[in-house]
């Protein structure tokens, strides 16, 4: 007769176990939604920070071209260029 022997369970056959019953469990869960309220709120709240952030960064591009095109104007009134009014014709004044 074959005695049973009680002990400790090394730890790769614990890990094999587990394995094994890990993908048995996955399969008798619900199919709930995992997302609570204030997971849902972080969301917003992340978006609105990334939406306020692309704001601020258009923002200073758009400032950087005004300045860059008031600069570039003024380096032409001192060099004496002046823009001329566009025309939207070939007719001369008469």
């Amino acid at each position: 007769m074959k005695e049973i022997q009680l002990g400790l369970i090394s730890r790769r056959t614990a890990f094999s176990l587990i394995g094994v019953a890990v993908p048995a469990t996955m399969l008798t869960v619900s199919g709930a939604v995992a997302q609570t309220p204030g997971m849902e709120r972080r969301e917003e709240r992340r978006e609105d920070r990334q939406g306020r952030r692309e704001e601020r960064r258009d923002d200073r591009q758009q400032l950087r071209e005004d300045r860059r095109d008031t600069r570039q104007d003024r380096r032409d009134e001192r060099r004496g260029i002046v823009d001329q009014p566009a025309t939207t014709g070939s007719a001369a004044p008469k």
